[in-house]
C-alpha cells in the first residue's frame, strides 16, 4: 500500500511539472506546444529562471497573451503554446510557466548564432488572383525534418501547411541540395494575407518548433486603371477616391522599383511635402490629393494609388502617367492690373475637357479658387482640338496678387485629374502720381525718383509703350549701372532711385514708370511723362555773339580813322594833353551780362573759360560753351559767351567802358549794351 501511494505521488508530480528542451538560431523563433490544455479561467505567469525575472504575470485570457516578443496563447486544439519571436543571445536560459495552480511547465532555451539562415525577414506583394511564391531557406542540420508553414491569425497561430497536413491552393517543394523549401499559393484571395511562418519540427515527442523565417504577404486589390498625360514643367493633380475607407492610410508609390518607397501624408488634413510631390489626406471626403509640383521626364510610369484596408490587404488603382516635351507648354504669363481693376486671362484647353483655375498658395500648392469675382467665358480657337477660355477677375484687391495657373480636368472612376499647363503671375500695381518734364534732344536728364518707405526694396524704370517688359534696375545697391543708354544709382540709405539719360533722344520721349517691388507681386510706381524738344537758343546766343563781335570791330575801325584823320601829320602822339576826351572819342563798347531767366527753373550757373579768345582791333572777346546737368525739370545745353573789354596795346586812349539800361532779351540770358 505504501509503494503504491509512493508511485501516484510521484506520478502526480510529473504530471505537475514538465521540462521541454528547445533550440533556436539567433534572429529567428521558437514555438513549443506545451501539451497541457489552455483554462481561460485560470492566471498564467511566466518567468525566467533563475532570477525569477517575471515576464507575464498573472493574466487571464480566452485564446492570447501578449508580452513584447513572448506570447501565450491557445491553439486549435485547445492547448496552451509558448511562442518566442526574434529571439536573441540573452533569451538563452531556463523558464517557468505556471498554466494551472498546480500545474508549471519549465522550457529551457538554446540559441544558436553560427547560421545565418534564420533572419530573414521578406515581404512579398501580390494582387488578388494571381500566384504568390516566397521561399525559405534552413540550416544544414535540419535537411531532414519535416518543414512546415504557420499563419498567424488575430488570437492564434495556427499551422496551415505539413508533411501530415496539406491545404488546397498550398504547396511545398524541397531543395535540399540548397537548403531552401519553396512556398507556392496559388489563387490569392484577401483573406490570404497576413504572416506566415516557415519552420522545421525539430521534436516530434514534445512538438517544438524551429522557426527560421517570416514572410509578410501582402494581396493587392486594383479595381482599376487610369491613364493621364501632362507637359513636362507644368503641374499636376491627381485625386484618389477612397469613400470606403476615409479615415484609412493612403498612399502613392511607384512599380518600377517595387512599390518599395510608398509616399503618405503621415498626418492628415495637412499638406505634407515628400520628395517632388505634396500630398494631402482629405478624411472627410475620403481623398488622397497628390500634387506634382513640377512635372519631368522621370515622373513618368506605372503608379500605385492605394489604401491600407487591413494590416495586409490593400486596394489601389493603376494610374499610368505619361510626360510630354512640348514647346508650347507650359507658358507664363505676367498680367499687371490696378487695385479695383479687371483682368482677363485667356487658358487653351482641350475640347471634352473642364477647364480648372487655381492660385498658388505659399506652399506652391494649387488648388481650385471659389469667387464671385471670377467669371468663366468660352470661345473659339483656330485649332480644333481646343477651345479658349477666358477667366476675368474683376474688383481685384491686394489678397488677389500672386500666381495662378489654368488647365484641364478629367474625372475617371475614383480619380481625377487635374493638368495645369498655364501659369500666370498677377500683379498689383499702385499708381502714387503723375509727372512731367521736358528735355532738350542731345541734353542730360537726371531724374530722381523718391521711395522712403521701401528704402532697400529693388526699384525700376520701364517704358509703358512696350508694356513695361524691359525694366531697367541697378542690379546692385549703392553703384552707378549702366543699362542702354541711362545710368542708374539705387541710394538705398534715402530710398531714391536716380536715373540719369546722358544723351536725350527723341525715341526717349513717351510714358515711363518709376517704380519700386512692395512685395512679390505688388509695385508702387509714380507716371513720368517726358517730352524732348529740339532746342534753338544755342544758334540765337551764337548768332547774337556774332553781331557783337561784328559791331565791335566795325567801331574800332572807325575809331582808329578818326584819331588818325584829326592828327595826319603826327608819326607819335608825345603828349596826353593832345588825347581826345571821353565824348569826342565816341568810341562804342558793348558789355554782355547773363542772368538767369525769371521762368526757368534750372539750378545751372554761369562760368567763364580761358579756352578760346577771338581778337578784334580794341577787345578780346572769349566764347565759352558749358556741360551743364540740370536737377529735375530741365537740361538745356547753355551757350555763355564773355566778352571782356580792355585797352588794346597800341590804343592811346584814356576812355573807359560805360554801361546803360537798354537791354534785349534771348531765351535764356540777357545782353545789355551801349553806345
Amino acid at each position: 500500500m505504501k509503494i503504491l501511494l509512493i508511485f501516484l505521488t510521484f506520478y502526480l508530480i510529473s504530471a505537475a511539472e514538465k521540462d521541454i528542451d528547445v533550440t533556436g538560431y539567433s534572429g529567428g523563433s521558437v514555438l513549443v506546444d506545451s501539451g497541457k490544455l489552455w483554462f481561460s479561467d485560470s492566471d498564467k505567469y511566466m518567468a525566467k529562471l533563475p532570477e525569477w525575472s517575471v515576464i507575464i504575470n498573472d493574466k487571464k485570457h480566452d485564446k492570447w497573451i501578449n508580452e513584447g516578443r513572448f506570447t501565450l496563447y491557445r491553439n486549435s486544439d485547445g492547448n496552451l503554446m509558448i511562442y518566442i519571436r526574434e529571439i536573441k543571445t540573452q533569451d538563452a536560459g531556463r523558464y517557468a510557466i505556471d498554466v494551472l495552480q498546480n500545474q508549471r511547465i519549465y522550457v529551457t532555451v538554446n540559441v544558436k548564432e553560427e547560421d545565418s539562415c534564420c533572419k530573414v525577414s521578406r515581404r512579398v506583394m501580390v494582387n488578388v488572383g494571381e500566384t504568390a511564391n516566397f521561399s525559405c531557406e534552413y540550416s544544414q542540420n535540419h535537411i531532414n525534418d519535416p518543414k512546415i508553414i504557420f499563419k498567424e491569425e488575430k488570437d492564434s497561430i495556427e499551422m496551415i501547411y505539413s508533411r501530415w497536413k496539406k491545404k488546397e491552393r498550398l504547396s511545398i517543394s524541397d531543395d535540399k541540395h540548397k537548403n531552401i523549401f519553396s512556398v507556392r499559393m496559388t489563387a490569392v484571395t484577401p483573406d490570404d494575407g497576413g504572416v506566415y511562418l516557415c519552420g522545421v519540427w525539430i521534436d516530434k515527442q514534445s512538438y517544438t518548433y524551429s522557426i527560421i523565417n517570416t514572410v509578410h504577404l501582402h494581396v493587392m486589390t486594383k479595381v482599376g486603371v487610369s491613364r493621364v498625360s501632362s507637359s513636362s514643367g507644368g503641374r499636376l493633380m491627381i485625386k484618389c477616391e477612397h469613400p470606403q475607407y476615409k479615415t484609412n492610410p493612403k498612399y502613392i508609390c511607384k512599380e518600377s522599383d517595387g512599390c518599395s518607397e510608398r509616399k503618405n501624408p503621415g498626418v492628415q488634413g495637412e499638406w505634407m511635402e515628400n520628395g517632388d510631390v505634396s500630398l494631402y489626406d482629405d478624411t472627410r471626403a475620403g481623398v488622397l490629393m497628390v500634387f506634382f509640383r513640377e512635372l519631368k521626364a522621370a515622373d513618368e510610369g506605372t503608379y500605385r494609388c492605394g489604401v491600407k484596408v487591413s494590416d495586409y490587404t490593400e486596394s489601389f488603382t493603376e494610374i499610368q502617367l505619361s510626360v510630354r516635351h512640348d514647346v508650347n507648354y507650359p507658358k507664363r504669363v505676367t498680367e499687371s492690373v490696378s487695385l479695383g481693376g479687371e483682368v482677363n486671362i485667356i487658358c487653351l484647353i482641350p475640347k471634352e475637357h473642364k477647364v480648372h483655375f487655381c492660385k498658388e498658395d505659399d506652399n506652391h500648392i494649387c488648388q481650385s479658387i471659389s469667387s464671385s469675382k471670377v467669371t468663366e467665358m468660352s470661345g473659339s480657337s483656330e485649332r480644333n482640338e481646343e477651345r479658349v477660355v477666358t477667366v476675368s477677375i474683376s474688383n481685384v484687391s491686394v489678397r488677389d496678387a500672386g500666381v495662378y495657373w489654368c488647365g484641364a480636368e478629367t474625372r475617371d472612376t475614383h480619380l481625377t485629374f487635374i493638368s495645369l499647363n498655364t501659369q500666370i503671375q498677377l500683379n498689383l500695381i499702385t499708381k502714387v502720381g503723375v509727372s512731367r518734364v521736358n528735355g532738350s534732344s542731345g541734353g542730360r536728364l537726371m531724374i530722381k525718383c523718391e521711395h522712403p518707405q521701401y528704402k532697400t526694396n529693388p526699384k525700376y524704370i520701364c517704358k509703358e509703350s512696350d508694356g513695361c517688359s524691359e525694366r531697367k534696375n541697378p542690379g546692385v545697391q549703392g553703384e552707378w549701372m549702366e543699362n542702354g543708354d541711362v545710368s542708374l544709382y539705387d541710394d538705398t540709405r534715402a530710398g531714391v532711385l536716380m536715373v540719369f539719360f546722358r544723351e536725350l533722344k527723341a525715341a526717349d520721349e513717351g510714358t515711363y514708370r518709376c517704380g519700386v517691388k512692395v512685395s512679390d507681386y505688388t509695385e508702387s510706381f509714380t507716371e513720368i511723362q517726358l517730352s524732348v524738344r529740339h532746342d534753338y537758343s544755342m544758334i540765337i546766343i551764337i548768332s547774337v555773339c556774332v553781331i557783337l563781335l561784328l559791331i565791335a570791330g566795325f567801331t574800332l575801325t572807325v575809331c582808329k580813322f578818326r584819331h588818325r584823320r584829326r592828327d595826319p601829320g603826327s608819326a607819335q602822339i608825345n603828349s596826353h594833353d593832345e588825347l581826345p576826351t571821353i565824348p569826342s572819342d565816341e568810341l562804342l563798347y558793348a558789355a554782355v551780362s547773363f542772368q538767369k531767366h525769371e521762368e526757368s527753373l534750372s539750378e545751372a550757373t554761369v562760368r567763364f573759360s580761358e579756352e578760346e579768345e577771338i581778337q578784334s582791333d580794341y577787345a578780346a572777346v572769349k566764347l565759352y560753351f558749358p556741360f551743364v546737368i540740370a536737377n529735375q525739370l530741365n537740361s538745356d545745353e547753355l551757350l555763355y559767351a564773355d566778352v571782356s573789354f580792355k585797352k588794346h596795346e597800341e590804343s592811346l586812349s584814356d576812355a573807359t567802358v560805360r554801361f546803360s539800361e537798354e537791354e534785349i532779351h534771348t531765351d535764356y540770358a540777357t545782353i545789355k549794351f551801349t553806345t
